[in-house]
C-alpha cells in the first residue's frame, strides 16, 4: 500500500492567507497592509486566489467569523514591489476613499535603490508616458501621458542611491520607466534592464491622505525592507528573506496541495538558487518534507537547515551537489547525499506526492535523485493534455514520469525506454499505481540511440514522443559496447532519430537540463536534427520554465525545452 504523507495544517501555516504581521494599521474603517515582494495585487491567473485582496478578505473571514468580508481596493502595486497598500473595510469608507485616490489627492512616498544616478540631490522628471506594450513603458515626445515624477537621494553608496520617490500622476509602471529613461533604472527591475539583484528593489513606504471617518489627515508607514540596505552595498540578501519572499512567490503552488485529490500538487520547487536571490541553494517541498540542495561549498548548511527549520517542516534532507554527481562512488554519495534528514523526522522510505492530481512515487534519501523531476512538472501536464488516443514514445525515461502523464491522459499505448534497469524496475511501479495496463503499456531496457535505430528500421511510428536526456551518461548497448552521452552536439543527432519516428502530425517534446546550453542551441539542434532526418516541420517553438523555477538573467534557465509538430 503506497503512503501519501499530508500535513494540511502545516500547508496552512507555512502558505497562510495572511501574516498578521503586515497589517501596519487598522480600525473599523480601513486596513493598511505591508505587501511583501512577491505578492500579487491582482489574481495572477484564474482561480488561483493569490492576490492580496482575496487573501486579505479570507484572512479577515477567518479571524472575525464573517462569511463575507468586505474589501475596497483603490490602488495596485507590482508584484515585486513592496510597501504600504490601504484598503476600506466597509463600503461607506470606500465611497469617502473613492475620490481621493481618483484625483490624486493622496500623498505616496516610495523608496528606490538605483545605480548610476547622475543627477543632484533633488530632481524632478516630468515626461510623456506611452501605452503598456510587451509588458513595458516608454517615455514619448508626444501623444502620451503626463507624467511628474520627484526624486531625493537619500544616501549614496559608490555608485548605486537610495532615492525618496514623490508622484504627483499615477501612470503604469511610472517611476520604473522615468528611472530607466533617465539612466538610473531600478536594481533588479529586469523589464527595464536594472542593475542585478534578488528583487525589485522598489519599495512603497508611506501614504498620507483625510480618514474617511476622522475627517483629518492620517498617515500610515512601511518599514524598509533589509533587502535595501542589501542592495545599496552591493550584497546579496539574507537566506531568510530570500525565503520569506519564495514562500510569498510559490503561495499558489503551496496551497495547491489543499485542494481536492485530483488537482492536487504537494511537490514543488520552494528556493531555486539565483533566481531567488539564493545563489547556489535550492529547495524543494516534497509533502511534508523540505530537501535542501547544495551547489557551493561555501554555503552555511547549517544556518539554511536552521531557516528551514523555522517553516515547521517536519525533516529536511540534503544533497550536496558536485560539478559532476554522474562520476561519484557510494561512498561518495554517502557523503554527498545523506539517507537520513540532518534534521527532524525521517520521511517513509518511499512515499506517493502528486502534480496536478497525478500520483509519483519518490524517495528522499536514495542518491542524488529522488525519482521525480520537479521542473518537469508543467510539461508533464501539457503530455497529458495531448495524449488522448496516442501512442507514446519516451526516451531516457527514467522513472517514467512522462509516461504516467500519457496514461492519466488517455493514451492507447507507450513504450518507455531507458538504460537503466533500477529506474525502469521504479519506473513499472510508477505506472503501476497510476493503473497502466502492463501490455499497452511497456519499459525498455536498451541504449536508446541503438533502440531508435532499429525501431526507425522496423518501421515504428509514434504520435508524441518525449525525449529528456541526461546531461552527462554511458550505456552499453546489445554488442556490449559502451555508448557515451554528451550533451551538445549530439542533441543534433539524437532529435533526427526522434523525428524518424514520429508520425505525420506528431509532436516531439524535447527538453535539456544542461546548464551549458542555450534555449536557442536546443531550438537549433532540433531543427537541423530535422533537416539531417528528412522531415518538415510545420511548428516548432519554445517552452519556458515552470513558475518555481525563475532564473537570474546572466545565467539563463536551466531546463530547456521545444516542441516541434510534424
Amino acid at each position: 500500500m503506497s503512503v501519501e504523507p499530508l500535513d494540511r495544517a502545516l500547508r496552512e501555516r507555512v502558505f497562510a492567507w495572511l501574516d498578521p504581521r503586515w497589517i501596519v494599521h487598522e480600525d473599523e474603517d480601513v486596513i493598511a497592509i505591508d505587501k511583501p515582494s512577491g505578492v500579487p495585487t491582482q489574481e495572477a491567473r484564474e482561480g488561483a486566489q493569490d492576490d492580496l485582496p482575496t487573501r486579505l478578505a479570507r484572512f479577515l473571514e477567518q479571524r472575525d467569523g464573517v462569511d463575507e468580508a468586505y474589501v475596497g481596493v483603490h490602488q495596485r502595486l507590482d508584484k515585486d514591489t513592496s510597501g504600504v497598500l490601504l484598503y476600506a473595510k466597509s463600503r461607506a469608507a470606500n465611497v469617502e476613499l473613492a475620490p481621493q485616490f481618483t484625483h490624486h489627492a493622496v500623498r505616496k512616498i516610495y523608496l528606490a535603490c538605483v545605480d548610476g544616478w547622475r543627477h543632484g540631490a533633488r530632481t524632478t522628471f516630468r515626461d510623456q508616458l506611452g501605452p503598456l506594450r510587451g509588458g513595458r513603458v516608454e517615455v514619448v515626445k508626444d501623444g502620451g501621458k503626463h507624467a511628474v515624477t520627484h526624486a531625493s537621494v537619500i544616501e549614496r553608496r559608490g555608485s548605486r542611491a537610495l532615492l525618496e520617490i514623490t508622484i504627483e500622476t499615477g501612470r503604469t509602471h511610472q517611476i520604473r520607466a522615468q528611472l530607466a529613461h533617465h539612466g538610473a533604472p531600478i536594481a533588479g527591475d529586469r523589464i527595464y534592464e536594472g542593475a542585478p539583484a534578488p528583487r525589485l528593489m522598489l519599495h512603497a513606504s508611506e501614504l498620507e491622505l483625510v480618514h474617511p471617518r476622522w475627517e483629518r489627515p492620517f498617515r500610515v508607514n512601511a518599514p524598509p525592507p533589509r533587502a535595501l540596505d542589501a542592495c545599496l552595498d552591493g550584497r546579496g540578501i539574507a537566506f531568510e528573506d530570500a525565503l520569506d519572499v519564495a514562500v510569498q512567490r510559490r503561495f499558489a503552488l503551496g496551497r495547491a496541495a489543499l485542494r481536492d485529490a485530483e488537482s492536487r500538487t504537494t511537490a514543488f520547487r520552494l528556493v531555486n538558487e539565483a533566481g531567488d536571490g539564493a545563489p547556489g541553494v535550492a529547495v524543494d517541498l516534497y509533502a511534508d518534507w523540505a530537501l535542501l540542495h547544495t551547489y557551493d561549498a561555501s554555503i552555511d548548511e547549517r544556518a539554511t537547515v536552521h531557516a528551514l527549520d523555522g517553516l515547521g517542516v517536519r525533516g529536511v534532507y540534503v544533497k550536496r551537489r558536485p560539478r559532476q554527481a554522474n562520476v561519484m562512488d557510494d561512498e561518495a554519495r554517502a557523503e554527498f547525499a545523506p539517507r537520513e534528514p540532518v534534521l527532524g523526522a525521517a520521511a517513509p522510505e518511499e512515499f506517493v506526492v502528486r502534480e496536478h492530481g497525478m500520483r509519483f512515487l519518490v524517495r528522499l534519501g536514495d542518491g542524488m535523485s529522488t525519482g521525480l523531476f520537479l521542473d518537469q512538472r508543467e510539461h508533464r501536464a501539457r503530455v497529458r493534455a495531448t495524449s488522448a488516443g496516442a501512442r507514446v514514445l519516451n526516451l531516457f525515461s527514467y522513472t517514467c514520469g512522462f509516461t504516467v502523464a500519457a496514461v492519466a491522459g488517455g493514451a492507447v499505448s507507450s513504450t518507455s525506454v531507458d538504460a537503466s534497469g533500477v529506474a525502469l524496475d521504479r519506473g513499472r511501479a510508477n505506472l503501476d499505481l497510476a493503473g497502466a495496463d502492463r501490455d499497452a503499456h511497456r519499459t525498455v531496457r536498451a541504449d536508446v540511440f541503438e533502440w531508435l535505430a532499429r525501431a526507425a528500421k522496423r518501421g515504428e511510428q509514434y504520435d508524441l514522443v518525449c525525449c529528456d536526456p541526461p546531461t552527462y551518461s554511458t550505456a552499453k548497448g546489445r554488442s556490449g559496447k559502451t555508448q557515451r552521452w554528451s550533451s551538445g552536439k549530439q542533441w543534433r543527432a539524437l532529435a533526427a532519430a526522434c523525428l524518424r519516428v514520429l508520425a505525420p502530425g506528431g509532436t516531439l517534446l524535447a527538453t535539456s537540463n544542461d546548464r551549458r546550453m542555450t534555449q536557442r542551441a536546443l531550438r537549433a539542434e532540433v531543427h537541423e536534427g530535422a533537416r539531417d532526418a528528412g522531415v518538415t516541420l510545420a511548428s516548432l517553438r519554445d517552452l519556458g520554465p515552470p513558475e518555481d523555477f525563475p532564473f537570474a538573467p546572466e545565467d539563463g534557465p536551466h531546463l530547456k525545452g521545444v516542441i516541434a509538430t510534424r
